[in-house]
């Protein structure tokens, strides 16, 4: 770990550790971080690994620089129609980094707007972004992994938002988020008394989608998901994923409106007369992506 982050010319030279499952697929895309990997493990695919074992992936604001760059990399490349965001077996993101955030006096954190930048992915990013997690994801690593469109996670993974006792509250939208996931009473009450929850609870309470019983096969699932979604019209797939989202914003009369507007919309591009065509003629779609 400590060679890759010492890396500056040639990525040949170092041996770049990734999930098994992800191993046999080419790692030339990746470009030089200090906190995180990237990747392009399937066909359509990029991934983004969290990358501060020692710090158990600890978010930092140079980690989500790099995060927010490498995402939008991804946005901006062709090929890429999905992206996965993971961390390590033992440890999606333990949490903000203490460190940087305990000398913070009240009008550094307001003037500069500490940790807004954490949010970024959820304004700029079309593409959809599956989390998938294993170990902790504490604090500003479960509002992490709540901002992402799918989370996926293993039985044993730890969720939670503990900051009630280090005396502060959520800042990256856990109160709003997890509220909007599991309720106002249970979210209160996570809140309130700092109580961590499993992945088991997290698919239970439907913060997760699906959980796995193990590392290995939470990588494959998630990769097999995002290469699912890779495989379908890009213009379909980034209007169902801005309609989905709408719901979280919008009244139900407003956001059925906005849906329909969005579906009336994707009358106008070709992927939809070829899909309604190739199901006509029982033939897979070659989808255009106009």
């Amino acid at each position: 770990m400590n060679a890759i982050r010492c890396l500056r010319p040639r990525l040949s030279e170092v041996s770049v550790s990734l999930p098994s499952v992800a191993r046999a697929f080419s790692v030339s895309a990746a470009r030089h971080y200090e906190y995180i990997q990237t990747s392009e493990p399937r066909s359509g695919v990029g991934q983004v690994t969290l990358n501060r074992p020692k710090a158990l992936n600890a978010l930092s604001t140079p980690l989500i620089e790099e995060l927010n760059a490498a995402l939008r990399d991804f946005q901006h490349q062709p090929s890429i129609n999905a992206i996965l965001l993971t961390g390590s077996e033992r440890a999606f993101a333990a949490g903000a980094d203490i460190k940087e955030m305990a000398p913070l006096t009240f009008s550094k954190a307001y003037t500069t707007s500490f940790i807004s930048s954490w949010s970024d992915l959820t304004t700029f990013l079309t593409k959809p972004l599956i989390a998938a997690v294993s170990g902790h994801a504490l604090g500003g690593g479960c509002e992490l992994a709540l901002m992402c469109d799918i989370l996926y996670c293993t039985e044993t993974a730890n969720f939670g938002q503990p900051e009630i006792k280090l005396g502060t509250i959520p800042g990256a939208g856990g109160s709003q988020r997890l509220t909007r996931a599991v309720g106002k009473a249970k979210a209160m009450e996570l809140i309130l008394t700092g109580r961590n929850f499993s992945g088991v609870e997290a698919e239970k309470w439907g913060v997760a989608a699906r959980t796995f019983k193990s590392w290995d096969e939470l990588i494959e699932g998630s990769l097999t998901t995002a290469e699912t979604i890779a495989n379908y019209s890009k213009v379909a797939v980034q209007g169902a994923k801005e309609v989905v989202n709408k719901s979280q914003d919008l009244s139900l009369r407003d956001g059925v409106e906005y849906e329909r507007r969005v579906f009336h919309g994707i009358f106008g591009s070709v992927d939809q007369k070829v899909g309604m065509k190739a199901f006509a003629e029982k033939t897979k779609p070659k989808w255009t992506h106009e």
